[in-house]
């Protein structure tokens, strides 16, 4: 066995209580996707994903001894930005059973630690870091150990130790040709049964949220968010395309050979370009699928035109990144749109049939509680079928980051402590505003939206008592927060 491609992920550290029923557990793309362009270049693969089987490091360390590959590589990706940060606590715990409990090479890569490579390898028990996408990099890696070579040198993005001192390789040039990079996912070396959607993407069926898949039809995003770290593995902003064609054949081999119909678009930014992404809802179309899928977009790239075409594909929810109501404080995040611009996307939107996950941010650099306030406030105004409530993080990889860095904000002391859920999440103050503030705003803000009488009362009339019943209990879980304590 040439490679062990490793999932991290520890649902209660990162999600608390939420992690047991209502947060979603994720078939790791990028994992599945690098081992299908590795198995097409003539390696041989398998992959772990201990978080989906809930399992421990040292029982993935067991897995990994009886496999006995050349290489084992822990990919932090996760399908979101903050997922690879947060998941850093349990991958370094991981590495670290890899080098006791076996004698495997033991690689990490992922967002995290290109965003970090050279702190990455001097924190965690590895032998490797891989900085940039991964693919190009562990081909490379993998011929070097097949011919039993320690010349490391030819590697492109490698980061590793020589003669006791810390060497590193230029990247990888980017993927080119995504179809080729990005193949159709390897499915079949995943556990299929152990996924499941966010609870919200199944307000229509609540008790069908398994099967489920995950798919990226881009990379990257042209945009520079003060908060967004996506960029990182790529090394500059940009955007790069699946074909429509690969992407339908891939979605095609989810619904036939798995009976999978609720389907994640992972892309940072699938509507942007509609001669892209429409392609993929016209083939879509012709096929016949009957999909409820989901999918991020912009305020200023929603098409009108496009919305009931869309609806028609199976798309049933769009993600808007919305941020905040302040004009001041959306600015300084490189978000530029104006409030009623935002209300009247959203309702033509959801005229269409399609629902708004609306996504809103807490503490960013100009937020004062009145900036705060008048972002809840329009929030329930604007009572979307979901929404998601953000603290401001200094994610490595992103700008907020580096301002972080330098005028020395306390961040988290562990990395799931950037998990917006964790007990130990530490959120950024503002110019104005503590941590602590900022936190306990975002906390109430969410109990103050999803009890509220009328969004309650609009969930049970386009999704019935029983989703309503659902939000209801849901709600009964409280997050315990270390900051919150004192």
């Amino acid at each position: 066995m040439d490679l062990v491609l490793i999932n991290p992920g520890d649902r209660k550290l990162v999600y608390q209580d939420l992690g047991k029923e209502l947060a979603a557990i994720e078939p790791p793309f990028w994992v599945t996707v690098i081992a299908a362009y590795l198995r097409n270049n003539g390696f041989n693969i398998r992959i772990i994903d201990s978080s989906a089987e809930n399992i421990s490091p040292d029982e993935t360390a067991l897995r990994v001894n009886e496999i006995d590959p050349l290489l084992a590589a822990v990919i932090v990706y996760g399908s979101h930005p903050s997922a690879s940060t947060q998941n850093m606590t349990i991958a370094g715990k991981i590495c670290t059973a890899l080098k006791t409990n076996t004698s495997v090479k033991v690689a990490m890569g992922g967002l995290h630690p290109s965003a970090l490579p050279r702190r990455t390898l001097e924190e965690e028990t590895v032998d490797f870091v891989i900085e940039g996408e991964c693919p190009y990099t562990l081909k490379s890696l993998l011929e070097v150990l097949r011919h039993n070579q320690v010349d490391y040198s030819t590697v492109p993005g490698l980061w590793y130790r020589y003669g006791g001192n810390i060497k590193n390789n230029a990247r990888a040039p980017l993927i080119k040709n995504l179809d080729e990079g990005l193949p159709v996912a390897a499915w079949d070396l995943l556990p299929m049964e152990k996924y499941r959607a966010h609870n919200w993407h199944c307000f229509d069926d609540i008790k069908k949220r398994m099967p489920y898949g995950a798919i990226y039809t881009s990379l990257g995003c042209p945009y520079s968010c003060v908060f967004c770290c996506i960029n990182a593995p790529f090394g500059k902003s940009g955007i790069r395309f699946r074909s429509p064609e690969l992407v339908v054949e891939e979605i095609g081999l989810l619904v036939n050979k798995y009976d999978i119909r609720n389907i994640k678009i992972v892309d940072e930014l699938f509507v942007l370009h509609d001669k892209h992404y429409m392609a993929i809802v016209d083939l879509i179309i012709q096929k016949g699928y009957e999909l409820n899928m989901w999918a991020y977009a912009r305020v200023d790239t929603i098409k009108y035109e496009n919305l009931q075409k869309m609806k028609k594909a199976g798309i049933n929810w769009l993600g808007l990144g919305i941020e905040s109501a302040s004009t001041v404080v959306r600015d300084g995040a490189n978000k530029q749109m104006k409030n009623k611009d935002i209300i009247d996307v959203v309702r033509k939107i959801q005229t269409e049939g399609i629902r708004v996950g609306a996504n809103y941010i807490f503490g960013l650099p100009d937020d004062t509680l009145e900036t705060m306030q008048e972002t809840l406030d329009m929030a329930m105004e604007i009572n979307s079928e979901w929404a998601n409530f953000y603290c401001a993080m200094a994610y490595p990889g992103s700008k907020l980051y580096d301002i972080a860095v330098d005028e020395g904000c306390e961040l988290p002391k562990e990395w799931h402590g950037f998990s917006q859920h964790s007990y130990e999440m530490l959120p950024l103050p503002t110019k104005y505003l503590s941590a602590r503030e900022v936190l306990k705003f975002r906390d109430d803000a969410f109990h103050r939206y999803f009890e509220n009488p009328n969004y309650l009362a609009t969930i049970e009339e386009k999704f019935g008592r029983q989703t309503k019943e659902h939000i209801q209990e849901m709600t009964k879980t409280r997050l315990k927060r270390k900051l919150l304590e004192n």
